[in-house]
């Protein structure tokens, strides 16, 4: 009787030699926050909020001097997932956030190193996380700066003015689609600061009846809740507001939205 071999066992008679890998696999990551800062008036109202982008500015070669995103080169014993969370904290000091996948950037001369393949991933971080935000050994300084700062004025190393514009349609879509503005709300919230979040990331959106919507349309209820104390008083605010205003708070439920209803 003759046995087949399967691939397990014939693979010892290969050459591993004659297939060839890239000359290295980076991570890079188009971390974005949004800032915070309060308005100057007589009246309480909604503080100023800018998305911004976080980027370093090389100190070697290859583009030294020039913006980049934070990143790095994965190794051997760690997954390339695991090799961004690893370079997020090293170059930034950012440790936590949410954190996906984007996307593989591999066109042929993006890097002068060699055939370098890039895995992209773009973080979402609160502004608090930031405050002891620093530079790795390899990189000059940090920065936040708004997205089109980033696009339009900075030069960018490598082709990471498209990772950016690739993650920014990214956010501004499951901004749209997701639950995704809790990374940028506290616990408990109002439906101005949603609505203004939501505005901030997509400046085209404008719902004059978001607050209806979003509590009463039938494929988006349960999304929401009510914040409520531990005796189930509702939870007001007046923070931003000349009246109390209900607080609410995300719940884990995840709509199934479709084009076409």
């Amino acid at each position: 009787m003759v046995m087949e071999m399967t691939d397990h066992e014939q693979a010892p008679q290969r050459n591993a030699k004659k297939y060839r890998t890239p000359d290295g696999v980076p991570a890079d990551i188009v971390m974005f926050t949004l800032t915070k800062r309060e308005r100057k008036t007589f009246t309480k109202t909604l503080p100023i909020r800018e998305l911004k982008v976080m980027l370093i500015r090389r100190r070697s070669w290859p583009c030294a001097g020039m913006w980049a995103l934070p990143g790095g080169f994965c190794r051997e014993s760690e997954s390339i997932y695991d090799a961004a969370k690893r370079e997020l904290k090293e170059e930034t000091g950012v440790d936590g956030g949410h954190l996906e996948y984007l996307g593989v950037y591999s066109a042929p001369g993006r890097d002068p190193r060699g055939w370098i393949i890039s895995h992209a991933f773009y973080a979402l971080v609160e502004e608090w996380m930031l405050e002891h935000r620093q530079a790795a050994d390899d990189a000059e300084e940090v920065g936040l700066f708004t997205v089109a700062e980033a696009l339009e004025e900075l030069e960018l190393a490598f082709d990471h003015r498209d990772i950016i514009m690739d993650a920014y349609r990214k956010i501004q879509q499951q901004m749209l689609q997701t639950t995704i503005a809790r990374q940028f709300l506290p616990e408990h919230f109002t439906l101005s600061e949603l609505y203004q979040v939501i505005q901030t990331v997509v400046p085209e959106f404008n719902e004059p009846n978001f607050i209806r919507k979003i509590t009463s349309t039938r494929s988006r209820q349960g999304i929401l809740e009510e914040a409520r104390d531990e005796d189930g008083k509702p939870l007001n605010s007046n923070q931003y507001s000349q009246r109390p205003a209900q607080l609410y708070r995300f719940t884990d439920h995840a709509p199934l939205l479709s084009i076409y209803t």
